[in-house]
């Protein structure tokens, strides 16, 4: 049987090393997690009895393909109470998570072959959604002095039909404030390039909140998701804010190819809401583990690290070490114990030289995997010299 050239993209290599550590695992290994962008926590706990009451109430079948009213208005009261944001909640789509919104915006926004700028490192999965639909991936190479973001000359500079920018983004935790997304923003309007801003990692900062993409235009496709801040990961939803004319567009887009977004799901969602404490609990401990990191991982020889901003992430470059981030990851895996991400996820080419470590798990199991990292850098140190 044939195959579709669509279907040929790139593995999610994250997911290969989250395999090869839970064979490991499998085999009696104890290994640390700073592979994955999972939180350590799940769904909190009073979302989840506000969710066994609303099942217990009768059966959760389909839902209107934007979602259901209640977690729309929640949503848009969010950006007011946040970010001072007047939003119609109209314009707030819910979505089968950020990627079902993913797929929906790239669908509404471009034609096959159109040109979509991403400024690498960047999440792998944008680039292979986007072959997948007939679109071309742009990479944007950053630089440590943009703090690893695109700026405004590189829109004009790569005859793009749409721009995809992440704050904080993953790999690097990095954000865009005011001034670098007018610019942004700006720089597109005049091109005539669609804005799309991944906003995913919200709520989860140490220090300035993030700014969102809505607060300088509404001429701009907003992505968020429970799965990050909300720690929902398997519940599998998130929403989307779009200009007012783009509504019924996405809409029949929604309709067709999700039908709705899981109908519990969204109801867990809407509680969710009401459980700032537990959630705010959650990025203290991350902060925490953010702090071990930056403090823990130069002393192993990880010095040259990506300003972490927000997100979950650390994201070092290790090519005084090699230039196979892969094969160093695997052995990091097989003699330490601990997987970590290598690069080339987020950046096909200049990734062979960086590695991801997560911080999204408990703080014992972050000053383990840090123990365990030391001894394998200085063991790795002394073998060479001798």
């Amino acid at each position: 049987m044939k195959t579709s050239s669509r279907g040929q993209v790139d593995p999610f290599i994250v997911m290969d090393i989250a395999q090869a550590a839970a064979e490991a695992e499998a085999e009696g290994r104890p290994v640390i997690h700073m592979e994955i962008g999972q939180p350590g926590t799940g769904a909190p706990r009073g979302a989840l009895d506000g969710l066994s009451r609303d099942m217990s109430d009768g059966p959760l079948g389909y839902s209107v393909a934007l979602g259901i009213p209640e977690l729309r208005r929640r949503i848009a009261h969010h950006y007011g109470t946040e970010y001072d944001v007047d939003l119609d909640p109209a314009r707030v789509v819910i979505t089968a998570g950020a990627s079902g919104a993913f797929i929906l915006a790239f669908s509404a926004l471009f034609d096959t072959g159109a040109r979509v700028g991403l400024g690498e490192p960047c999440y792998p999965s944008y680039r292979q959604i986007l072959k997948a639909l007939d679109l071309v991936p742009v990479g944007i190479p950053t630089t440590l002095d943009t703090r690893m973001q695109p700026v405004a000359r590189d829109v004009s500079g790569h005859a793009l039909d749409g721009l995809l920018v992440a704050s904080p983004a993953n790999p690097t935790g990095t954000m865009l404030g005011h001034a670098e997304l007018t610019a942004l923003s700006d720089a597109c309007l005049e091109t005539d390039t669609s804005l799309i801003s991944d906003e995913i990692y919200h709520g989860l900062t140490y220090g300035a909140r993030a700014t969102s993409a809505l607060e300088v235009t509404d001429e701009v496709y907003v992505i968020n998701s429970f799965s990050k801040y909300f720690s929902m990961t398997g519940w599998r939803v998130g929403w989307m804010v779009v200009p007012p004319d783009h509504v019924r567009i996405v809409e029949r887009l929604a309709q067709n190819l999700f039908i709705c977004p899981p109908h519990a799901s969204q109801r867990l969602a809407l509680h969710a809401f009401d459980c700032r404490e537990e959630l705010d609990a959650n990025v203290a401990v991350y902060a925490e583990n953010r702090r071990l990191m930056l403090e823990e991982l130069p002393k192993a020889g990880f010095r040259d690290l990506a300003p972490p901003d927000g997100a979950f992430y650390i994201y070092a470059d290790v090519s005084d070490f090699t230039d196979d981030a892969l094969a160093f990851s695997h052995e990091i895996l097989e003699v330490a114990g601990v997987a970590v991400t290598p690069g080339i996820d987020f950046d096909p080419e200049r990734g062979r030289q960086w590695l991801r470590f997560s911080y999204a798990q408990s703080t014992d199991a972050i000053r383990e995997g840090l123990r365990r990292l030391t001894k394998f850098m200085d063991d790795r140190k002394r073998e060479a010299a001798e």
